[in-house]
């Protein structure tokens, strides 16, 4: 196992030191924001969760190997090359065994980050059920990861693309825990809340460290989900985004765009929609996840420790 994982440097020194670690996925770098703005996210991502006193590792598939931390070069090559195969549990194999470069889904960013031993990852948002699942059954693999890998995911909620209720019930039926901090209603990503009230939230970073721990000492599989809304300045109207979210949706169906390429074209066609808001959102939403994820993970480690 270990053959296939390449730490990087700052890695390698805070394993060393027992350092806190924070995994953070690159499709987002390759698929999610167009060149330089990713690259330069990415990197602003990475300080920032420095600056919260844990490491930053990006995630990524180059040359048969699973990359945990990328150099600045690396960074700059996801964020150029076109073609970058966008890597989930079912291509995982596949993409190191024939030496392309994947970009990693939070699926796959999580069978990483365990295997390299690293609990708390940070993203933008989760996928889960689509809108109209019940007909296609597109729902994201994402969900079934939760349901049995040991990392807690942080994230601005799940994509306001997709089908919440559907998506918390499936949650719920996995065992995966959706905690709320410092909110009480699931947020949609673009939007701080949902009509969907949580079972649980919590305004302490110790507190979900604490029950972070206390579950996977129980021997409770599965990872969990930390629900941390957009900051208002860059949160949007909710009528406003869920319009056009349902036109992004139609022009999808009206085109046969399903599975993996439907939610880069969903996310594409609502920035082209919104003049760029909806990037300069999403944007805001990481760098928000990084700051609480990486003091979860310093929280999570001085308990573990």
């Amino acid at each position: 196992m270990k053959n296939y994982l390449e730490l990087s440097a700052e890695v390698q020194q805070a394993k060393k030191e027992g350092k806190a670690i924070v995994a953070l996925e690159s499709t987002i770098i390759s698929h999610g924001m167009p060149y330089p703005q990713n690259v330069q996210t990415a990197r602003e991502v990475e300080q920032i969760v420095r600056d919260n006193g844990a490491v930053p590792a990006t995630i990524a598939i180059i040359g048969g190997k699973i990359k945990i931390g990328l150099t600045d070069e690396e960074l700059e090559v996801f964020g150029k090359s076109s073609g970058v195969a966008k890597v989930s549990r079912r291509d995982l194999a596949q993409i190191i065994a024939t030496k392309q470069l994947g970009a990693t889904t939070v699926a796959s960013t999580m069978i990483c980050a365990d295997l390299a031993d690293i609990k708390i990852f940070v993203t933008g948002g989760i996928g889960g059920v689509h809108k109209g699942a019940e007909t296609t059954m597109d729902i994201s693999a994402d969900l079934e990861e939760l349901a049995q890998t040991d990392v807690a995911v942080i994230c601005a909620g799940a994509k306001s693309i997709l089908d919440l209720a559907l998506t918390l019930e499936y949650l719920e039926t996995k065992g995966v825990p959706v905690i709320g901090y410092k909110t009480e209603y699931l947020p949609a990503f673009y939007t701080r809340t949902s009509e969907h009230r949580l079972s649980f939230s919590t305004d302490s970073v110790d507190v979900i460290a604490e029950i972070l721990k206390t579950k996977w000492e129980l021997n409770l599989k599965g990872g969990a989900v930390i629900a941390n809304p957009i900051p208002e300045e860059y949160a949007m109207d909710e009528s406003y985004i869920n319009k056009i979210i349902d036109h992004a949706i139609k022009e999808a169906e009206e085109k046969h765009i399903i599975g993996k390429e439907n939610t880069p074209f969903l996310l594409k066609k609502i920035k082209e929609l919104t003049g760029g808001k909806s990037l300069d959102a999403n944007i805001a939403l990481v760098k928000h996840n990084a700051k609480v994820g990486s003091q979860l993970s310093v929280s999570f480690y001085n308990k573990t420790r």
